[in-house]
């Protein structure tokens, strides 16, 4: 088979190999993978930003869908043809996570996607919604799930209010998902042209924060001097001052990216004052994937990307770094 893998740290240093292609044992699934998407955490790994201590080498990407190939002994859940997705964390089947649940994640602890098959344990696989391909479906196990579950955090009602920061996966996703919820969604963004872009998909009102740093004021104006229900934060301590200062008094901040580099101490006393929330989000769960999955077959929602063909991961990665994308960044694999 062949894969990309990191043999020491850096895009450039990201080697496309040939490996023996895998077997599945006793409860085990080959996976034929059609299609790869990138996140940050990825682009970390890489980087060794992530985690330095990586056991190299290493087959990046937590993301991907593909079909089933063979199964091995004992497998009752597919069989071959079956079009099936990753979960992100291999051991997080349901309920809440704990440290054993932890570990296991695709790209990190264990080998990732980024090959044309991989082997993964029978309860690591979902099915994709009938309706999307093979790319769409791969940007789901990651980005998807996190902003399906930052809503959540949120307690949301129709008509709540929730800010989103930025254009890339997390974000967008949690635009489409606020809007099947009857959500008001304001967002900020370095850019107009995404600005108007995200628009186009139901965005209520959108600011640059390049022009106007002091989004966290415009929110409030947004809102009557209120606040929103929810920030969906990905800039992390960078970012955080101003997202609770934009939430309502017992808001939520949903904490699921680390972007931005430090511009304040940690806001403690902000946290007091406006008895807020601060809810860390990591992905979830395969029951919170199957979930998610009802919901976007229902409403036979599409995310939203950029497809390259697998041969350009490293051009992709730089893609990712600059933060010139919009949604998904995806690879085709042929």
């Amino acid at each position: 088979m062949r894969a990309w893998q990191i043999s020491s740290f850096g895009i450039d240093s990201l080697e496309f190999v040939e490996r023996p292609t895998p077997t599945p044992g006793p409860g085990e699934v080959l996976v034929g993978v059609r299609a790869v998407s990138f996140n940050y955490r990825d682009l970390m790994m890489i980087k060794g930003l992530y985690n330095p201590k990586l056991g190299l080498p290493r087959i990046p990407c937590s993301d991907g869908a593909g079909e089933v190939v063979a199964v091995g002994a004992g497998v009752t859940s597919w069989k071959a043809g079956e079009r099936v997705a990753g979960i992100f964390m291999q051991n997080w089947h349901e309920g809440s996570l704990s440290a054993a649940k932890a570990r296991g994640a695709l790209g990190g602890d264990i080998d990732g996607m980024l090959a044309d098959y991989v082997v993964l344990n029978e309860a690591g696989l979902v099915p994709i919604p009938d309706h999307l391909s093979f790319q769409e479906a791969a940007t789901l196990p990651c980005a998807a799930v996190t902003a399906w579950n930052a809503l959540a955090a949120g307690d949301l009602k129709p008509g709540s209010t929730v800010l989103i920061q930025g254009t890339g996966g997390v974000s967008i996703f949690a635009l489409q998902f606020a809007k099947l919820r009857g959500v008001r969604v304001l967002g900020i963004s370095s850019s107009d042209e995404k600005l108007e872009r995200a628009q186009g998909m139901g965005l209520d009102a959108g600011l640059n924060y390049y022009d106007n740093p002091s989004w966290d004021h415009w929110v409030l104006d947004q809102t009557g001097g209120e606040g929103v229900d929810l920030v969906v934060e990905v800039g992390g301590i960078g970012t955080l001052g101003r997202s609770l200062r934009a939430i309502r008094c017992g808001g939520t901040v949903a904490q699921v990216g680390v972007l931005a580099s430090a511009a304040e101490s940690f806001p403690v006393p902000l946290i007091l004052h406006k008895m807020a929330r601060l809810h860390g989000i990591y992905v979830g769960s395969r029951q919170d994937f199957l979930e998610m999955n009802r919901a976007i077959t229902f409403a036979h929602l599409r995310p939203v990307g950029e497809e390259f063909h697998w041969t350009q991961a490293r051009e992709v990665l730089e893609r990712m770094e600059e933060g010139s994308h919009f949604g998904k960044l995806v690879l085709t694999v042929a």
